[in-house]
C-alpha cells in the first residue's frame, strides 16, 4: 500500500511510504523498529482502520479494513484488535478493574454484570495485579499501570494486538518484564502481535523483526 499526505498549501504530496507490503501470519509476534517519523505509528493506524491508505489494501482476519464504514471500523476495532500505547491512557477516576472493563462497555460484546467483572479480574490475575484491582491509577506505579493497560487490551479476546512503544516510559527492568508478559499472554491466547519499539534488545525477543526506514520495510531475522 501507499500512504501520502498533502502539504499545508496542497501543492505537493509528502509520500510516507510507497508499495509497502507486510504479511503477518496468525499467532505470530512481530517487532517493528525504526527511527521516529518513519511511519511506524501510521502503519498501526492503517491496520486498525483509524486511517486509510492512499492506495492499496489492508486486510485483517479476512476483512477489508480499508473499505469499512466508520461504524463498522469502530466495531471491528473493538472486537478484533487490542491496543497498548506508550502512555497507558487509563481513566484516573476508575479502579484498575473498572479500567480493564472499558473495552467491553462499547456494546459490541456479550459480557455483562458479574461475567464482565470476573473477566476483568481474571486478566488482572494474569498480569499479577489481582491484589491491586480496587486501586486507582494514581495509586499504582508506572509499570503497574502499563500492566493494567495490557489486561485492558485483552478484554475482548482480540485476534490482533497492536502496541505502540508500550515500554517507552519504563526503565529497562520494567520494560523487559512487560515484554515477557506480552509474549507469554500472546502465546497463551494465540494472539497475533505487532509491537513498535525503539529497543532492538526487546525486539529480539519477538518471533520476527521488521525494520522501517525511509519508507522501506525490511524483514530481519530475529
Amino acid at each position: 500500500m501507499t500512504k501520502s499526505f498533502a502539504t499545508p498549501l496542497g501543492e505537493h504530496k509528502n509520500v510516507l511510504f510507497s508499495n509497502l507490503n507486510l504479511k503477518i501470519e496468525a499467532g505470530s509476534h512481530y517487532a517493528l523498529v525504526g527511527p521516529s517519523g518513519s511511519g511506524k505509528s501510521t502503519l498501526l493506524n492503517l491496520i486498525s482502520g483509524l486511517d486509510t491508505p492512499t492506495a492499496g489494501e489492508v486486510w485483517v482476519n479476512g476483512q477489508k479494513v480499508h473499505q469499512m464504514t466508520p461504524d463498522s471500523a469502530a466495531k471491528f476495532r473493538n472486537q478484533t484488535i487490542g491496543f497498548i500505547f506508550q502512555a497507558h491512557h487509563l481513566l484516573p477516576a476508575l479502579t484498575a478493574q473498572e479500567n480493564v472493563n472499558v473495552p467491553a462497555l462499547a456494546g459490541h460484546g456479550g459480557l455483562k454484570g458479574k461475567a464482565l467483572r470476573d473477566r476483568a479480574f481474571q486478566l488482572l490475575e494474569q498480569v499479577g495485579l489481582a491484589d491491586r484491582a480496587s486501586h486507582l491509577p494514581g495509586q499504582l506505579s508506572g509499570g503497574e499501570n502499563q500492566r493494567v493497560a495490557v489486561a485492558r487490551s485483552l478484554m475482548n479476546k482480540p485476534k490482533l494486538l497492536l502496541a505502540d512503544e508500550p515500554t517507552g516510559a519504563l526503565d529497562r527492568s520494567n520494560a523487559e518484564s512487560l515484554f515477557q508478559l506480552l509474549i507469554r499472554l500472546g502465546h497463551e491466547q494465540n494472539t497475533t502481535m505487532l509491537v513498535v519499539t525503539h529497543s532492538h534488545f526487546l525486539a529480539q525477543k519477538m518471533d520476527k523483526i521488521c525494520s522501517f526506514e525511509s519508507g522501506e520495510l525490511t524483514h530481519v531475522n530475529s
